[in-house]
């Protein structure tokens, strides 16, 4: 993939979130929110916190949704980040 966000963008790429609870409870497809955790894919140039690879926590309602290559990816401004998971 070639994709290379402008400014302070962020490509990111959803991670799936368990579908039980921690009782063992299983959550059917259509109750699940989307998830808000993400893989950092790529970065604008004017960003210098975050690097590929970064595992970050964002808003509920944040981003664009494109596919690429057959593949869903989210593209976030940098102030939608809420903090990055270490």
């Amino acid at each position: 993939m070639n994709f290379k966000p402008l400014g302070e963008r962020v490509l990111v790429e959803r991670l799936e979130e368990s579908s039980t609870t921690a009782s063992g409870i299983i959550i059917p497809d259509n109750a699940k929110e989307k998830p808000s955790k993400a893989k950092v894919i790529a970065l604008g140039k004017e960003i210098k916190k975050l690097q590929e690879g970064d595992v970050i926590v964002f808003g509920k309602y944040a981003g664009s949704e494109i596919t690429l290559e057959g593949k869903e990816y989210l593209i976030l401004e940098f102030s939608d980040i809420l903090g990055i998971l270490a």
